[in-house]
């Protein structure tokens, strides 16, 4: 078969579809394309600008395409992923019944901005490397003879149905995935382009979505590169023609760099993360990293990251005094259990690697690295309001418990915060369910109205145990009660904070000024010295905040092992 470089390439057939990843690309066009009298080629509604390799191109768009069938990314200059057709309706070039378009081809671009015009909404996209533009074509003198790219199938007399795109994704499936590759000197050109076609392989069997995986790529090297984020595709179409278009960079495999880089940057709402959905990065190592990996697993955790590590070609036992930590692997993944490690001897055959990597991918009850301290508690606040206090200092106690709570992440899928004042009498100020963001929640606490009264501590514990956590005792959270006090009850608190601690509920207690230093430490949690705070003034409230913090991270990890 001659290659696209013979001379014989020069017959006198108006088109040649090829098969490539599943999708029909049109290499020729008519000879000359665009010239007086010349016949626009007739394209699908899903054809891209990268399909057409010319400078400049007319082509045909059918009509009564649908807004599935598009994807666009930009506005005015599109990147070359872009529908061609979508590209000019979203432009106003044609209307939704199709026609002429010519396509002007431009160098690649960073920041493709998004807007919605005439139906379409264009995608933002941070980088392409090929670009386009349109305008309206002209149509040729006589009706086109150029056939709509199809399928490589031998025409068999009967019409055949297009397949449409299952863009939901697969459901059952639902994570946030960042695939960290290996582009440095030790995997080379060639075993860069085996791995992009095994992550390929694995995109496509997760069922991308809008409502199943996303994915993203990252390129670890000397120096870290973002090539795509969570929000960029989300169809498996769009992710392999990006991976496909994914350079070779060289340089060191600074693994721990890259995913450090990851954790922090790659992973936020503005790059298209979403809420409540695990977060997952596979690392792909070929050999060794050439830097301390053990530190970035720690961020990554600390982020709420589940990190895989798949590992291939491991290092021949001549080549381990090169490797700066040869239990690297143990000490960068999620959790040091089996589960997040996967390895395979080398790049050639990794097929049957495929399947068993994406079943792990989606077994998200296993990923609890997803489930941090700061989106996985309730805690409420149980906020003395006795006459002692005075109006002055019941601010600053407030304060106390604003600072403690905007720590967390609050929302309706997170971490949850409630509140009690009490007196001899008990006021639910709000429970877990009213508020379901941060912003609201601390302005309720800020217009808690003082009570004044006596000091019935015990009984506000048992309350607050019954109305407050009783809603919730099948919600998955671990439940934290701080009890914030500055004086002696009158009642018992040593039986009702038992049963709080038989419950699985964990007490902190936090006095001020006359508040008994046995009744803190009959109230807290074990061990005692942990949960027990106490300051003489008010104002010593605030270096308590990082404490108490701390101690509900503590408890949250020491639970989930």
């Amino acid at each position: 078969m001659l290659g696209p470089s013979s001379p014989s390439t020069t017959m006198s057939a108006a088109w040649i579809p090829v098969l490539c990843l599943g999708v029909c690309l049109l290499l020729l066009l008519p000879e000359p394309v665009g010239s007086q009298g010349a016949v626009p080629i007739a394209i699908t509604c899903s054809t891209r600008g990268l399909d057409i390799r010319k400078e400049k191109a007319d082509v045909l768009c059918p009509g009564g395409c649908s807004l599935e069938e598009f994807s666009v990314f930009g506005n005015i200059v599109y990147a070359s992923v872009s529908s061609i057709c979508g590209a000019a309706i979203h432009r106003g070039v044609i209307s939704i019944s199709g026609g002429p378009v010519r396509i002007y081809s431009l160098p690649g671009r960073e920041n493709y901005s998004s807007v919605v015009a005439n139906g379409i909404q264009s995608q933002t996209l941070s980088r392409w490397s090929a670009s386009f533009t349109v305008t309206k074509g002209k149509s040729g003198t006589q009706e086109a003879t150029g056939q709509a790219v199809s399928t490589a199938r031998p025409p068999t007399g009967k019409r055949l149905k297009k397949t449409p795109e299952k863009k939901t994704g697969n459901k059952d499936c639902k994570a946030d995935i960042a695939f960290l590759i290996d582009g440095s000197f030790n995997i080379g050109q060639r075993r860069f382009n085996l791995q992009k076609n095994f992550v390929g392989k694995v995109a496509l069997m997760l069922g991308i979505g809008t409502e199943g995986p996303h994915v993203g790529l990252v390129q670890a090297s000397e120096h870290p590169k973002i090539e795509f984020y969570l929000k960029n595709f989300t169809s498996a179409k769009d992710v392999l023609f990006a991976i496909k278009e994914v350079g070779f960079k060289g340089g060191n495999s600074n693994t721990g760099k890259a995913l450090k880089h990851t954790a922090q940057k790659f992973f936020t709402a503005d790059a298209g993360v979403r809420k409540g959905i695990p977060k997952v990065v596979v690392v792909f190592i070929d050999g060794w990293p050439s830097d301390d990996i053990e530190e970035a697993g720690i961020v990554a955790r600390e982020f709420g990251v589940n990190v895989f590590i798949v590992s291939v070609a491991k290092p021949i036992p001549e080549e381990l005094g090169m490797v700066q930590d040869v239990a690297f692997v143990d000490k960068a993944v999620c959790r040091n259990n089996g589960f997040f490690s996967y390895h395979m001897p080398n790049w050639f055959g990794t097929t049957k690697y495929v399947k068993p990597l994406v079943q792990k991918l989606c077994t998200h009850e296993q990923m609890m690295c997803s489930k941090t301290c700061y989106n996985s508690v309730n805690i409420a606040f149980l906020i003395d309001g006795s006459s002692s206090v005075g109006d002055s200092n019941f601010r600053l106690m407030l304060e106390f418990v604003s600072n403690i709570a905007k720590t967390f992440e609050i929302s309706d899928i997170g971490a949850k915060i409630a509140a009690v004042q009490f007196t001899y009498d008990q006021r639910t100020e709000f429970s877990f369910t009213d508020y379901s963001t941060k912003e609201n929640v601390l302005a309720v606490i800020r217009n808690i109205r003082y009570m004044s009264g006596g000091t019935a501590t015990g009984d506000a514990i048992s309350f607050t145990v019954r109305n407050v956590f009783g809603p919730v005792r099948d919600n998955p959270n671990k439940n934290f009660l701080v009890i914030v006090t500055d004086g002696q009850s009158y009642d018992d608190v040593r039986g009702p904070a038992a049963a709080a601690h038989d419950a699985g509920i964990t007490i902190f207690s936090v006095g001020v000024a006359w508040a008994p230093l046995d009744d803190l430490k009959d109230m807290a949690s074990k061990p005692k010295e942990s949960h027990a705070f106490f300051t003489r003034e008010f104002t010593g409230l605030e270096p308590i905040v990082s404490d108490v913090i701390r101690g509900i991270c503590r408890d949250f990890l020491e639970s989930q092992q």
